[in-house]
């Protein structure tokens, strides 16, 4: 342990106990506490200007902020924070993963990290309750685990919320699409086609998904409904948001993705946006496709477009007793289109399938491809290749009706 990081734990226990007592207190009066402490403690050893200031960032972090967490949240080199236990945090940087060198000062100031958090967005986390997700005020997702579930202490994962708005022009100049197929998806969201992301960790599913979202119309009334609100829809003045809460300390009270999406069926919307699904919500999704609001967007997690289809299968059967058969029929009516993403060996994102949804044949729901990703090798550990046509889309009723045929 250096120096300064012994000289900020022993003032973080003075600051703690003067600061026990009080209620209230303001940014201005934990500086000017701060300042005093740093003042007394260098007249008993050296502590150079360098050190003075660096104690007094890291100790306002510690009162005021998220502690030791502020500074990798302002990095923006930073991708994910991934915390298991108080003393061993990594980070994600350009797709690599690092140990960082800074580390809490014990379990109990990780979990007043975890609160602070959890309860800024009306969460409950506990022994009772050990798994939450949330979400920081700029959006980055948040997911937690405590004891007993986690044995080695609290974890917490953050995924940050890119400074940077994504834009498909930007998702063309880094590759992850072509502007053919990025103009081919326009025209499949202004015209009301039904579109399912799917993707795995990290893939860019509400990324890719917040981009779809640009080329709305504006004059729609759009709806979202998440686990915990990520997405950025911009351009939409008619724009709710919705999102779950988990049940109270008693267990009651709790509003799931299933009770949202009910309710926005009564908002008079003309297209629901749900964030990501995982279990038996994929029915109601499935179920609000079907009842005239085209030009409605999801994501799920998936390994292909096909594997997709089967995840979204077994989800609805976790909740509903239905007939499979009667599931497949109702996805190939819900859905019009699948675009699959995956992160490549390099740490790239692209879209590597963009399928239509076809039929039932032979109990299996059938896709028809539109474009593929056809690797070409690797240059410099850069994987090479390219998303290419390889079909049409059968379904061109409603681009005929907006007039969007070429």
């Amino acid at each position: 342990m250096d120096r300064v990081k012994k000289e900020k734990i022993y003032l973080q226990d003075r600051l703690f106990s003067r600061l026990g007592g009080q209620g209230n207190i303001t940014d201005d009066e934990i500086y000017e506490l701060i300042e005093e402490e740093i003042l007394l403690r260098s007249r008993q050893v050296y502590l150079s200007v360098e050190d003075k200031l660096r104690l007094k960032k890291e100790l306002f972090n510690v009162f005021r902020r998220l502690d030791i967490l502020s500074d990798y949240l302002e990095d923006e080199e930073v991708s994910e924070i991934m915390i298991n236990g108080y003393c061993h945090i990594f980070l994600e940087k350009k797709g690599k993963i690092y140990e960082a060198k800074e580390s809490f000062s014990s379990e109990e100031r990780l979990r007043n990290v975890i609160q602070q958090i959890v309860s800024s967005c009306n969460r409950i986390v506990n022994e009772t309750n050990p798994i939450v997700d949330a979400r920081l005020s700029d959006g980055s997702r948040v997911n937690v685990c405590l004891p007993p579930v986690a044995l080695d202490g609290a974890t917490m994962t953050i995924r940050k919320f890119p400074k940077e708005f994504f834009t498909m022009e930007k998702l063309i100049e880094m590759g992850s699409i072509t502007e053919e197929c990025a103009e081919f998806l326009r025209k499949l969201v202004v015209a009301g086609y039904n579109i399912f992301i799917s993707g795995g960790t990290g893939s860019g599913k509400t990324t890719f998904l917040n981009v779809l979202s640009n080329y709305i119309p504006p004059d729609d009334r759009v709806i979202t409904i998440e686990d915990a609100a990520e997405l950025q829809i911009r351009g939409i003045t008619n724009l709710v948001r919705l999102e779950t809460r988990n049940a109270n300390v008693e267990g009651e009270n709790a509003v799931t993705m299933s009770d949202l999406i009910k309710a926005a069926l009564r908002m008079r919307p003309t297209r629901i946006i749900v964030g990501e699904v995982r279990d038996a919500a994929a029915m109601d999704m499935m179920n609000s496709m079907l009842t005239g609001h085209d030009g409605s967007l999801s994501t799920g997690h998936g390994n292909s477009a096909k594997e997709m289809m089967l995840r979204l299968e077994t989800m609805i059967l976790m909740g509903y007793d239905m007939p499979v058969a009667a599931i497949r029929q109702q996805l190939c009516a819900a859905l019009d289109v699948v675009i699959h993403l995956g992160r490549l060996r390099d740490n790239s994102r692209r879209v590597l399938e963009v399928c239509e949804v076809m039929r039932v044949e032979k109990e299996e729901i059938v896709l028809s491809p539109i474009y593929e990703f056809k690797e070409m090798g690797e240059e410099k550990g850069n994987v090479l290749g390219e998303l290419v046509k390889v079909g049409e889309l059968n379904n061109v009723d409603k681009l005929l009706r907006n007039g969007l045929m070429t």
